[in-house]
């Protein structure tokens, strides 16, 4: 249970259900409900970008920890971002209109002000999920698929290698289930927690996966960006330590050393809750530092409570 405190007032309360994975895909701690069935969202991306690696377009496009990270990224859409997923675009023949996650503005406020402020309007490239897309085009691309409704559960992308990397990552079948529709379009199935965190676990076990997490390691700041909870623990791990985040209070991380890997979700989707859990989780397996209570402000910046663990 994550508490808001104001003061020496519990002012709300969040559930979290926490599955804590061996290198077996064995639950070896847990909080709540280690097997409920969730939307993972975007923690699920360094699984599904890994058919760069499985389908052999990032080798024959020789494709570096820049663009392997951003295809993890639930990125801000700051400049070094976008700079990125323009030369990926380019060299893949295609241009903005051509990603199909749909367009918001950054993420980043101050990238979305100098937007404004320039007159340019904001498109696909600075949605957050860009650089995934960027990563499904290249896929198409290289296996010379369509790139037209990549996006859809029955195109070839999706069907034959995005879903059966899903499942052979975190032992699952997924046939027969009727998928609902993530923010940026793909297919979001329900994973049970347990096997999400197998999932990561695989993953950083396979030769070829894990260069995923290198690259995520090795560019923290494109997987997030400025200010973000991942882009701070991906740089505080030290190398040991990877994670990313979900919409709805979604996060996974691995504890490569150990070959651990946790998953959790935040009943009510809160993700102030869902980055204090992964922290706290983490201090507990001594993957990272202890966390202090995460301090919460008033609009004057003065101290006025905490987000903190109950007990």
């Amino acid at each position: 249970m994550i508490e808001v405190r104001r003061g020496p007032r519990v002012e709300s309360r969040h559930r979290v259900d926490v599955a804590v994975v061996d290198d077996a895909g064995s639950v070896v701690e847990s909080w709540g409900e280690p097997s409920r069935p969730v939307l993972a969202r975007s923690a699920l991306k360094p699984l599904q970008s890994s058919a760069l690696l499985v389908s052999g377009a990032a080798a024959a496009s020789g494709l570096g920890n820049e663009r392997l990270a951003i295809a993890c990224a639930s990125h801000g859409g700051e400049p070094a971002h976008i700079t990125v997923v323009d030369g990926w675009l380019a060299d893949l023949g295609l241009d903005p209109d051509s990603l199909e996650c749909g367009a918001h503005a950054p993420a980043h406020p101050p990238s979305a002000v100098a937007l404004v402020r320039d007159g340019v309007a904001f498109d696909a490239r600075h949605n957050n999920c860009s650089g995934k897309h960027c990563g499904f085009l290249a896929v198409c691309r290289h296996l010379g698929l369509p790139t037209d409704g990549y996006i859809e559960p029955d195109h070839p992308l999706q069907r034959d290698q995005v879903t059966p990397a899903v499942e052979h990552w975190c032992g699952v079948s997924l046939a027969g289930q009727n998928p609902g529709i993530d923010g940026c379009g793909i297919p979001v199935h329900a994973l049970p927690l347990d096997r999400l965190a197998r999932g990561w676990v695989a993953l950083n076990d396979d030769p070829t996966g894990r260069a995923m997490f290198d690259a995520m390691i090795a560019e923290p700041f494109l997987v997030a960006g400025t200010d973000r909870t991942c882009t701070r623990l991906l740089r505080d791990g030290g190398g040991r330590v990877v994670v990313k985040t979900g919409a709805e209070g979604v996060y996974c991380a691995i504890d490569r050393h150990a070959g651990i890997g946790v998953a959790l979700k935040v009943h009510d989707g809160a993700t102030r809750a869902s980055e204090v859990a992964i922290e706290w989780v983490l201090g507990k397996l001594e993957a990272l530092p202890e966390p202090e209570p995460r301090v919460l402000r008033n609009w004057a910046g003065t101290v006025v409570g905490s987000v903190r663990v109950a007990g």
